[in-house]
């Protein structure tokens, strides 16, 4: 979960003065509370309101800070600390990072410095650094010892829970929120924590729109009047009943929640609520709301490394404009769908890679703190036999065998390391097949190699027809299995010299050596009868794919040029109806392959 909060921009003046006003008014109640409360108090009180209220968090900061001289050290770097949160907070990422850093360089405080790890992991992922996020919280898991603050220890636990689930390791994630609930059992931990596992459970199709956990996580977080984690869960709920199809129930539960959500001044959460509300709108027709709402999440997820609402919110515009029957901009909203899609693809590949890379070179340490256990041994043993010189000459043969051997199976288990992750950089995860990344830079190393001897290399791009219908409809374990039986279909007819890929989505490609473009036509009719005849959703559902074809005698030897050509003959195919082929002709006018 990736949350960051937007400036004051673009707001009405009558409601900007309302709010200015409302400050005022904080300010001066926080001005006659502090007379009887401690800076102690006023700490304490500004750390739980940061999310609920941040108003009125802000200006507790301005009255802790106008008290900052005759505080203690303590105290003056637990306001320090506060700063870096709200720089985090209101998205200044680099910022944030900056002050944190610094924050951890000077302060020794083991409670303090696991705040400001907590709060930097955040930072990290909004950023997009994962690899440097999934190190700070090894660092953190290192030293959870010597947190004694019952706070930091519970979000130590939900930070862990929420990282290891965006990575896709879902066990790992409730793992930690089972130890975060064991842990506290206030309502502010419950509210956290039952947020967290919602989260998790909403990631990996397991939450249900009834299930008590979420209703418990709630229940706590409208008990302190924290509105951003309780819309939060409303959200994963949302999305349950969507999934089930009662969108109008899903539209009942979130509206009513829309100001609250708005004066978080989330931009991250805000960007989730209104696309998964615009679909709701979509659902019940209402086409003019559901595109104010898409572009609101568009707005503001643009601000955020998080795309995953942007890219849903493109989608609900290119459905409403689709409906409406304004085709010019049902294209271009689908290509931009296209895009943020993809983008939300390789988003979730870095995390899963920077998870992967910080846990191998996490072992890579134990393995060598092992092998230096095994050294301290050898030393300990040399000092036992020194008297004994002819012993001690076997020995040392022994150890050194040892050594070698201890060093040899390291060097060999880290090269097969990195072997295995070299692997999985180049294929996909889902399908086994290559990904967009190595199948372009092999394609182009083809061209080059085909060019020197002028031979004919043709390139067919696949999409599935309606896919995303199947997704909306059966789930995404169903999209997934489509796809797993379509590169299955494929791979029947693939020669050992073809290069087979997914180029993102539910888009294909493949690039065939030694092949001219009518040659080209007649296997991708074979590709597409094998989709059609034996893919299926279900028994009763098939599914059928649209094809795009060229070579280089239309397109020349440049991949980009081949592309274009192709993707424009794939579209005229979808725009003849689909489930057919469609090649380029010498003069790059896609031309129809009729059917064997």
């Amino acid at each position: 979960m990736k949350i960051a909060v937007s400036g004051y921009s673009r707001r009405r003046p009558a409601l900007c003065a309302g709010r200015w006003l409302a400050s005022v008014a904080l300010l001066i109640l926080g001005l006659g509370l502090a007379a009887a409360e401690t800076p102690d108090e006023l700490l304490q009180r500004a750390d739980h309101l940061k999310t609920a209220n941040n108003s009125e968090f802000q200006s507790l900061l301005g009255q802790l800070d106008a008290q900052a001289l005759a505080l203690s050290v303590t105290q003056r770097d637990f306001i320090d600390y506060l700063h870096a949160w709200q720089l985090g907070y209101l998205g200044r990422y680099e910022d944030a990072l900056a002050a944190f850093q610094t924050f951890l360089a000077r302060v020794s405080d083991p409670t303090l410095r696991a705040r400001a790890r907590i709060s930097l992991i955040n930072v990290q992922v909004n950023a997009t650094h994962y690899e440097d996020a999934y190190a700070t919280l090894e660092a953190l898991l290192a030293s959870a010892d010597k947190i004694e603050d019952r706070t930091a220890r519970l979000l130590s636990q939900t930070v862990a829970a929420t990282l290891y689930g965006d990575a896709g390791q879902y066990e790992l994630s409730l793992h930690y929120v089972d130890q975060a609930l064991a842990y506290g059992h206030g309502d502010r931990s419950t509210c956290i924590a039952l947020t967290t596992k919602a989260g998790t459970m909403a990631k990996s199709g397991e939450l249900r729109a009834d299930d008590a956990s979420a209703q418990a996580g709630l229940a706590a977080c409208m008990r302190i009047d924290d509105v951003l984690y309780a819309n939060l869960i409303r959200t994963y709920q949302a999305q349950a009943l969507i999934a089930n199809g009662r969108s109008n129930d899903a539209l009942q539960l979130l509206q009513a929640h829309n100001a609250e959500i708005l004066a978080t001044h989330s931009a991250a959460a805000t960007s989730i609520f209104h696309s998964i509300l615009a679909r709701c709108h979509l659902l019940a027709g209402d086409f003019d709301k559901a595109r104010e709402l898409a572009l609101s999440a568009i707005d503001n997820g643009i601000k955020q490394a998080y795309s995953k609402p942007v890219a849903d919110a493109y989608d609900v515009l290119y459905q409403a404009a689709k409906r409406q029957g304004r085709l010019q901009n049902a294209l271009d909203y689908h290509e931009k769908y296209a895009a943020a899609d993809r983008a939300y693809l390789s988003d979730t590949t870095a995390r899963t890679l920077a998870y992967q890379m910080v846990n191998q070179q996490v072992l890579d340490k134990k393995r060598q703190i092992d092998v230096l256990s095994e050294r301290n041994q050898v030393l300990q043993l040399e000092g036992e036999v020194a008297g004994k010189a002819a012993e001690t000459e076997r020995l040392y043969v022994a150890l050194l065998i040892i050594g070698l051997v201890s060093i040899a199976l390291w060097a060999y288990r880290t090269k097969r390391s990195q072997v295995r992750f070299q692997k999985l950089s180049r294929r996909d995860g889902l399908t086994g097949i290559v990904n967009r990344q190595h199948f372009m830079d092999e394609s182009k190393r083809a061209l080059k190699y085909a060019a020197k001897s002028s031979r004919d290399v043709s390139l067919i791009l696949i999409d599935l027809d309606h896919f995303k219908a199947v997704n909306d409809t059966h789930g995404h374990a169903a999209g997934d299995g489509v796809l797993k039986q379509t590169v299955a279909a494929c791979q029947q007819y693939m020669r050992s010299v073809d290069l087979f890929g997914r180029l993102g989505g539910e888009e294909f490609g493949v690039l065939l050596p030694d092949c001219g473009l009518e040659t080209a036509g007649r296997r991708a009719e074979e590709l597409r009868s094998a989709i059609a005849d034996s893919v299926r959703v279900n028994p009763e559902m098939a599914v059928s794919a649209s094809f795009g074809a060229t070579s280089t005698r239309q397109s020349g030897y440049d991949l980009r040029q081949m592309l274009i050509h192709a993707d424009s003959a794939l579209y005229q195919a979808k725009r003849a109806g689909r489930n057919r082929v469609q090649v380029v002709d010498s003069a790059l006018v896609p031309v129809p392959v009729q059917a064997a």
